[in-house]
């Protein structure tokens, strides 16, 4: 195992155990969250944004490149119909069912086992989707 797997691996544990940590994972507290119920996932979402902007719009122009090597490459954003179609059926999945992909497989080491039957869904829709729409 080279570093670069190991240093991804403990990211994907601490993320995990954020989403845990912050209720995440917890299908009712997203659901009251969606419903503008309970706000505490607000705080999440935005230190979440904060790090992602911090982390594609400043990090790049401090360093001269990743730490594990490589270069920094350029961000190339396009808003598409396929991008708009695509938030719209995730906003619309995870209404209905309170996870996305990153907290549903966050779920599971939470013993939460009956979000497979979404996870299943997911996988299903992903693949529809590039199976039958290209680009």
């Amino acid at each position: 195992m080279n570093t670069r797997n190991i240093v991804v691996f403990i990211g994907g544990v601490l993320f995990g155990f954020g989403l845990a940590y912050s209720g995440m994972t917890k299908q009712e507290i997203v659901l009251s969250f969606l419903r503008l119920e309970d706000l505490g996932l607000i705080f999440v979402m935005g230190g979440a944004a904060a790090i992602t902007f911090l982390a594609i719009n400043v990090i790049p122009k401090i360093m001269a490149g990743p730490i594990l090597g490589g270069v920094f490459k350029p961000r190339i954003s396009v808003l598409t119909r396929n991008t708009l179609i695509g938030a719209i059926i995730f906003g619309i999945g995870w209404g209905i069912s309170g996870q996305c992909p990153g907290s549903a497989i966050a779920s599971l080491g939470t013993g939460n086992y009956p979000v497979l039957v979404g996870l299943l869904f997911m996988f299903i829709g992903a693949y529809l989707r590039g199976r039958f729409i290209k680009g």
